[in-house]
């Protein structure tokens, strides 16, 4: 696919979110928690909200040996976790959710979280839960998106969101977002007993095809894809581009440069160490 070519978004909205959501953002994330933690052979390793697996993948492959546990409560996005193939140690995949971890006291060595701690309903307990199964001395490793304001395309996409559909219609969206300092993320860690807590501020840069094609992406792989939940083709497609077209009017000249989106993109990213 040339790099000016629009993404053809056919499929279902897991299918389409590790198509291209996977590569074009969470792949880049999930590489730099696993250099943090540097999984090694024969371990045993908990991704939790593992989503369509990126972050369980390619532990698998950098450890060769040992377990590795994906845990989604999404069915959806599981069933797409197991049809892709895997190199390395194996992956058991299991449903359930991260505020009652199914496993027992001390059963990892690594726990990893990326991008998915903003969404638990009880942010606590999920550490506490993740803490349990942590082997003395093991490590958690999780990311956070900040302040949707230090990534611009996604604040350009809300503001046109909330302009095409009204007040609020980007609130799911913005809910990506709810650290504002690297403290927040350390305070949770501690608060649930880790210990030697780090937090990073972390850009990396993210690329699409073009503003349309990220707004198709939103609009059609996540959870956002209910604003057109009532709307047949012909509408989707315009309020598509009208939302594309407001998006980009909100981003810098330098982000569109050649037709293609280039924007940064900032997180939290936290190692901890769970104490003897």
């Amino acid at each position: 696919m040339s790099d000016h070519e629009h993404w053809q978004l056919d499929g279902s909205a897991p299918e389409l979110y590790e198509r291209y959501l996977v590569p074009a953002i969470t792949r880049i994330w999930a590489s730099d928690l696993i250099d943090r933690v540097g999984p090694m052979p024969g371990q045993s390793l908990l991704d939790v909200a593992c989503g369509t697996g990126v972050v369980a993948r390619l532990a698998a492959e950098r450890m060769r040996t040992g377990h590795v546990v994906g845990l989604d409560l999404n069915a959806g996005m599981l069933a797409v976790a197991r049809s892709v193939p895997v190199t390395g140690a194996p992956i058991e995949w299991r449903e359930g959710s991260a505020l009652r971890l199914p496993f027992e006291d001390r059963s990892f060595d690594l726990v990893l979280c990326q991008l998915g701690v903003q969404f638990f309903p009880d942010r606590s307990v999920a550490l506490r839960e993740m803490k349990r199964v942590l082997v003395a001395s093991g490590l958690v490793a999780m990311s956070a998106y900040s302040d949707i304001e230090r990534t611009p395309v996604a604040n350009a996409f809300v503001k046109a969101l909330d302009q095409c559909f009204g007040a609020n219609a980007s609130r799911t969206k913005r809910a990506e977002h709810i650290f504002s300092r690297p403290g927040e993320v350390a305070a949770l860690l501690a608060d649930a007993g880790f210990e030697h807590v780090s937090v990073d501020t972390v850009t990396k840069r993210i690329t699409f095809p073009s503003v349309l094609d990220y707004v198709r992406f939103q609009l059609t792989a996540t959870p956002m894809a209910r604003l057109l939940d009532d709307r047949n083709t012909a509408d989707r497609d315009a309020l598509t581009g009208t939302v594309a077209s407001v998006a980009e009017s909100f981003l810098e000249p330098e982000m569109l440069r050649d037709g293609q989106l280039t924007s940064p993109q900032e997180a939290y990213v936290a190692v901890a160490l769970n104490p003897a």
